[in-house]
């Protein structure tokens, strides 16, 4: 039975509805959070595993800041001016308080005005570009700072792809925490790449300037801070007019920002000039000079080598051969050529043009060649002669010959009947020559004197060798010719004078000059070839003013043309012809190959 309310009292009233839902809410909301708890873990787990889809393959970082690199190999002109680099090359470690403030304010007014602002990443900066490249409807900003390209260049591939550029921007955060602002300033500076096989300011500096980084003027600065943008498309040495116009908007950039004013930012541009480089094509000496050394140097490490290379002769070579082949030389056929120079006294390479153009052909002709030297070998015949007894004054007949039904030719040479050895070498005449062989011993003996001046045949076994059948280099010819230059001492040709490795000097390879004649057949055949120019074939080869001599040659169908000249304290061979032996156009070795000998000699010789 249900008990009556009390008296005077009032009965409870029944539970509102909101009352009675609120447990099921707090059932709801928490069911809510559970879930969103769950999406949270579920989220952790794909991120991490995306994150680590990013990184498993990362290098580490500190194992890359200390990669090794190849040893780099730099040659120096004989007077020494940078000539070639090879390997990567890397200059003097740098402090951002050596060097001059306008050089890393460049970079970073040109590649990352925010550098000092942001954490690695620049959302402000890339938003930047994205409006910038919007605008222009093409890439002309780029969003990546200081940070992410040392972490590229450091770290990572130049693949392009959402990967790398992933993992790009974790090794930025990576770098950021790791190291100072200033710090990673001086590692940019001191390892990014700037072309040329250079690694950082300094050794840019070095290599396009002369100067170290620390002397480096404004607009110098500007040039190597316009630089990593691309390094071999802007390189000051392959591309100047590119390298300047870049320079040029690093000056714009640092007026932007307040560095310079633009007044002085217009001056600097105005001061920029790139200086020619004193020669093109000096490629073949490089590659000839550094064809054995890993043999010379084994595990020297970074090399300095100061060279044989004349630059200001290496040019006026470069110069006139290719005037030569572009003027006349094509109006007859010649397609190639090669010129040494020879320093008689001790066998330093000054010039080398292994042909017409080194990044056409990089085949060296002046050294790797092996051709008939037609005349320019019969001094080595009549030297022979000379040892065997025989002087300049002694008379040998011109007349026609047959040998074994051989008859040698003499051209448009008139018969004299007898002439003296001198007269029979200045117009070279070939019967001369023949018996000037005979009387020597023969082609075997005569073939040994050529092996005892250098040469390395090989040689045929009978008379035609007096008229040059057999097979020969310039520059083996060239250093044979020395020898009657020098007053009979062999040299062997060499290209470095010093090496240089970690400050250390190094042993340098090296023949010392051996006797191989007389003194007093060197100085007969002296004369004989100063006939040759003054009244023989050689006659185009005189230079006013100077004492030279020389031998002209000639091969069948004029498909090689020689000349071989001592002009103290060089001896410099010539030789022009078609790589695929075609015949030239009745172009002799008295002719074009003496003219340019004598247009080398008046203007690269002092």
């Amino acid at each position: 039975m249900a008990r009556s309310p009390a008296r005077g009292g009032r009965a409870a009233p029944p539970p509102s509805p909101s009352a009675a839902a609120r447990p099921r809410q707090r059932g709801g909301l928490g069911r809510w959070l559970g879930r969103l708890l769950v999406l949270l873990v579920w989220l952790g787990f794909a991120g991490a595993a995306l994150l680590l889809y990013f990184a498993w393959d990362l290098p580490r970082p500190e194992e890359a800041l200390a990669t090794t690199r190849r040893p780099s190999v730099t040659l120096e002109a004989a007077d020494g001016r940078l000539l070639s680099t090879a390997g990567d090359l890397y200059g003097e470690v740098v402090r951002l308080d050596d060097l001059p403030a306008y050089l890393p304010g460049a970079l970073m007014a040109v590649e990352d005005r925010r550098f000092r602002e942001h954490f690695g990443l620049d959302p402000v900066g890339l938003a930047r570009a994205l409006v910038a490249n919007l605008r222009a409807g093409r890439v002309v900003q780029g969003g990546s700072t200081l940070t992410q390209q040392l972490a590229k260049n450091l770290f990572l591939t130049p693949e392009r792809s959402l990967r790398r550029k992933v993992q790009e921007a974790i090794l930025a955060l990576w770098l950021e925490r790791r190291f100072s602002k200033d710090q990673l300033l001086e590692i940019y500076l001191n390892r990014v790449y700037l072309g040329g096989g250079a690694y950082g300011v300094d050794a840019a500096a070095r290599l396009y300037f002369g100067v170290p980084a620390r002397r480096v003027s404004l607009w110098q600065a500007a040039i190597l801070a316009g630089l990593p943008k691309a390094p071999s498309r802007l390189n000051p040495r392959s591309a100047p007019d590119a390298a300047i116009r870049r320079g040029a908007e690093v000056l714009e950039a640092m007026a932007e920002v307040g560095l310079i004013t633009a007044r002085r930012a217009a001056q600097e541009a105005e001061r920029m000039a790139l200086p020619r480089r004193p020669s093109g094509d000096s490629g073949w000496f490089s590659d000839w000079v550094q064809d054995d050394l890993a043999e010379h140097y084994p595990g020297a490490g970074d090399l300095v080598l100061r060279t044989t290379l004349d630059l200001r002769l290496q040019a006026a070579v470069e110069a006139r051969l290719e005037a030569l082949l572009a003027g006349p030389g094509a109006a007859a056929g010649v397609g190639q050529g090669a010129v040494l120079a020879l320093d008689l006294r001790d066998g330093a390479v000054r010039a080398m043009a292994g042909g017409r153009s080194y990044r056409a052909s990089p085949f060296n002709r002046a050294v790797t060649a092996r051709r008939q030297p037609g005349s320019v070998f019969k001094p080595i015949v009549w030297l022979a002669a000379l040892e065997a007894g025989a002087t300049p004054e002694e008379e040998v007949s011109d007349a026609p010959l047959t040998l074994a039904g051989w008859s040698p030719r003499n051209g448009a040479w008139r018969g004299r009947g007898e002439i003296s050895l001198e007269e029979a070498l200045a117009h070279s005449v070939n019967t001369a020559a023949v018996r000037v062989l005979l009387r020597a011993g023969g082609a075997r003996d005569v073939a040994g004197v050529a092996r005892r001046l250098g040469l390395r045949g090989p040689f045929p076994d009978n008379a035609s060798l007096a008229l040059g059948t057999a097979e020969a280099t310039l520059i083996d010819l060239v250093a044979a010719y020395a020898a009657f230059g020098n007053g009979g001492l062999r040299v062997e040709p060499y290209g470095v004078a010093r090496a240089e490795s970690a400050h250390r000097l190094l042993a340098v390879p090296r023949t010392a000059p051996q006797r191989v004649l007389s003194a007093e057949h060197a100085a007969m055949m002296r004369r004989m070839l100063g006939a040759v120019v003054a009244r023989g074939t050689g006659r185009a080869a005189l230079v006013p003013g100077k004492v030279v001599g020389g031998k002209t040659g000639t091969t069948q169908e004029f498909r090689d043309a020689w000349f071989i000249g001592l002009a103290p304290p060089l001896v410099i061979g010539v030789w022009l012809g078609n790589d695929d032996a075609r015949p030239m156009d009745d172009v002799r070795g008295g002719t074009l190959p003496a003219q340019l000998f004598r247009d080398i000699v008046e203007e690269g010789l002092p």
